[in-house]
């Protein structure tokens, strides 16, 4: 057979991600603060998009009579009304003026006359102006604090007392160098050795700054392994005796809990070592942590649930995460009419389009939200009325079942997005988990509540009966739950609980 070019038609079906698809389902997996800073972008990229200066609509739960949908209390089928408001009016057909804005004169004269009347600040008030004193009020714009755009780093705070502690250039060389080495959780671990062979020093003289580093603050910092970090800071409330330093030269054994082999070791009663394990419980291992972290960001929940009286859950979304933009039709329109230039027109329709996309993308989103946060409520009433011991498992596919869905749009949906209940704020996966058999085929248990019970229960222990992880089986099994010894242990040590022989140990120290 001859091999040779040649034309073919064959039609198919195939599904396009369009951009403005792309950019639906991007939204959706935003979390407030990310969906914050895209519609900023889009704002200055778009001269039709404008922020909605309306007082904004509240979406709230629709009431509803209660149909008997979950229990033990009624179903609420919650409507969301966004608000989908034009601009403010215009007045003589002008959009952007807002008249409840406008300069008036009349006002402007009062205000002279006050100002007359006012007496001058003197040159003592502008003294504290400059200094940030009485006269301005510590905590004001001219306050020393009110310039600061970050916290000092762990380095920087450290060279600041370098310069001050070392006078040598040589020895500030070296003390510099050394600051570099400092890891973020306060350690210097490369070798000293190796540090003097590079920096053409003695060890002595390197060993010597080390030294000097080692009492700057935060205690502790600048330490070469966990036990001389402890040993830094110990010596410096002067609890570093004869006898801590040995517990410290042994301190894998107070990780292990062998509280017998460590009394023996440093010669002391329970009532010293526990003495000594509050002492170390009280140091840093992590100095370094407490410098230039970023600021913590609140959790701002994305809906709100609340219990009405009847018993039924209200559920809202909550307006301040969601950005409000409008199209500018009237802008668009005056600007057509007046523009030749087919490119600028273009522009515009192109403008226009993306701003239509992205306010129905909006909308969708929020209205999404709303739609899986409510059949996350059904299917979750009862922990939301008792607690988390009646935690249902729940997946992605029965939330996407129930709301005619698609796996993936429950998964970005719930990404990142948070649920401000009776019982504290979560995020919308803490309420999807694996499920764990009965034990005479009854109702799953959630895997979530069984991890809360293994705590309780090891919670409710005493020192004469430590609970293993064979009798936690048994307790459970006793409960209904079908679980194996391994599960009981992954679950025990996801909470840093230590086993039982560690436990054991640590309450017989404390007996």
């Amino acid at each position: 057979m001859a091999l040779a070019p040649r034309l073919e038609m064959r039609q198919g079906q195939s599904l396009v991600m369009t951009p403005q698809l792309q950019q639906a389902i991007k939204l959706l997996q935003l979390s407030n603060l990310e969906l914050g800073e895209y519609v900023e972008q889009e704002l200055e990229k778009n001269p039709l998009l404008e922020v909605s200066v309306s007082e904004p609509v509240s979406e709230r739960a629709a009431e509803h009579d209660g149909e008997a949908d979950f229990e033990p209390s009624h179903a609420t089928e919650t409507a969301l009304t966004l608000s989908e408001d034009g601009p403010p009016p215009a007045r003589d057909g002008d959009l952007d003026i807002d008249y409840e804005n406008v300069y008036d004169e009349s006002r402007s004269d009062v205000a002279n006359d006050a100002a007359a009347e006012a007496p001058g600040p003197t040159g003592s008030d502008w003294q504290n102006l400059k200094t940030g004193g009485a006269g301005s009020g510590g905590d004001g714009e001219f306050s020393l604090e009110a310039t600061l755009t970050r916290e000092a780093t762990l380095g920087e705070h450290l060279t600041e007392q370098m310069q001050m502690a070392f006078k040598d250039p040589r020895q500030r060389m070296i003390g510099a160098y050394l600051i570099d080495q400092v890891n973020e959780a306060g350690y210097i671990t490369t070798d000293l050795m190796e540090i003097a062979e590079r920096l053409g020093a003695e060890l002595s003289e390197t060993e010597s700054v080390l030294k000097v580093l080692q009492t700057f603050d935060p205690p502790g910092i600048c330490a070469r392994d966990l036990k001389e970090c402890l040993a830094i800071q110990l010596a410096e409330r002067d609890r570093l005796d004869p006898t801590m330093k040995v517990f410290l030269e042994h301190l894998e054994l107070f990780a292990r809990r062998d509280f017998d082999l460590l009394m023996k070791l440093c010669g002391a009663d329970r009532e010293d070592i526990a003495s000594m394990i509050e002492d170390i419980r009280g140091c840093n291992p992590k100095p370094g942590l407490a410098f230039g972290g970023e600021p913590i960001v609140p959790v701002i929940p994305d809906v709100f649930i609340r219990q009405r009286a009847d018993g039924t859950w209200a559920i809202e979304l909550n307006s301040e995460t969601l950005p409000r933009v409008l199209v500018n039709q009237q802008y668009y329109a005056e600007v057509s009419k007046v523009s030749a230039d087919p490119k600028a027109k273009a522009y515009l329709s192109e403008c226009l389009n993306n701003a239509n996309w992205l306010v129905k993308s909006l909308d969708q989103r929020a209205r999404t939200i709303l739609k899986v946060a409510s059949e996350i409520v059904r299917q979750q009433d009862a922990f939301l009325m008792y607690g988390i011991q009646h935690l249902r498992p729940l997946n992605l596919r029965t939330v996407a079942d129930a709301i005619s869905m698609h796996e993936s749009t429950v998964s970005r949906v719930t990404a990142s997005k948070y649920i401000a209940t009776p019982r504290g704020i979560f995020e919308m996966k803490y309420f999807f988990t694996s499920s764990i058999n009965a034990t005479e085929g009854g109702e799953a248990h959630s895997a979530e509540a069984v991890r809360h019970r293994i705590k309780d229960l090891i919670d409710a222990e005493n020192g004469d009966a430590v609970l293993s992880d064979d009798n936690i089986v048994d307790i459970l099994k006793g409960s209904g739950i079908d679980i194996a010894r391994r599960t009981v242990a992954k679950y025990r040590e996801a909470l840093n609980i230590p086993s039982s022989v560690q436990r054991r140990r640590e309450k017989r120290a404390y007996a």
